[in-house]
């Protein structure tokens, strides 16, 4: 193996408009059409991790004696450019833009739709 030197990678905190229990849509990919909730996002990464999407299927050796060896299927993250957010009572998907309420707090709320997230 070569010594190659590894570059740092400085890694950007992405300000995200997806968040953790919005409905999103996958737009791209091999689970392309799949909707799910946001079970988890990596803002550092661009990531989500999102509900019964992008499964990965890992074999666990046994850790104790007598113990038998599984098989765990759980969800990978994917890139947060690959799901939009999904309306669940129109049935679309639709990109998130936040603006400032007339009281001065921000929401967000879709664009297709109208409607308010937060």
């Amino acid at each position: 193996m070569l010594n190659v030197p590894q570059k740092n990678k400085t890694h950007l905190r992405i300000k995200m408009r997806i968040r953790k229990g919005d409905t999103v849509q996958v737009i791209n990919g091999k689970d392309k059409g799949k909707t799910g909730e946001v079970l988890k996002t990596l803002p550092d990464e661009n990531r989500v991790i999102v509900q019964g999407v992008n499964l990965r299927t890992r074999h666990v050796k046994p850790t104790q004696e007598g113990e038998s060896g599984r098989i765990v299927t759980e969800e990978a993250a994917l890139h947060a450019s690959k799901v939009m957010v999904y309306s669940t009572s129109k049935k679309v998907a639709s990109r998130v833009e936040i603006f400032v309420d007339k009281d001065g707090t921000k929401k967000r709320r879709l664009k297709k739709t109208g409607e308010l997230l937060d």
